[in-house]
């Protein structure tokens, strides 16, 4: 499997690719030898691209028996400068926490730390409400 679709420039084909390799991961670990690759691509510049690798990592959790996945670090990687990102990375979430419930106080106290004040008021209540729904479902 080739996943440099990822990176395509045309971002409804990226897009779509992401959506396959999400299906794909959800029925098998074949992409999930993959994983320095979607941990790189959160330090692009391309938030685009790092929602992308995000989602991926977190559709890895369940086949991540050997704890690969830094839960810490991908929490650190929730911020971005772009408030939909933040609340595609939020959703992603879900999905990793169902098979990373021992992590689930880490990344509480990694959002409780999240500084809200900068977005615009039509985005704030909409993150919050996010992270409240994230409680709400592993509470």
């Amino acid at each position: 499997m080739d996943i440099h679709g990822l990176y395509n420039k045309d971002n409804k084909a990226a897009y779509a690719f992401l959506q396959k390799l999400e299906s794909i991961s959800a029925e098998s670990d074949e992409l999930y030898r993959y994983l320095p690759d979607f941990k790189n691509m959160l330090e692009e510049d391309s938030s685009y691209l790092r929602v992308r690798g995000f989602r991926m990592i977190c559709a890895q959790a369940q086949w991540d028996q050997e704890k690969q996945i830094d839960v810490e670090y991908l929490a650190e990687h929730i911020w971005d400068s772009k408030p939909t990102a933040i609340r595609q990375k939020l959703a992603a979430l879900h999905s990793l926490l169902l098979y990373r419930q021992e992590s689930m106080d880490m990344v509480r106290i990694v959002l409780e730390k999240l500084d809200l004040s900068d977005l615009k008021d039509s985005m704030r209540p909409l993150i919050q409400k996010d992270i409240e729904q994230l409680w709400e479902e592993f509470d």
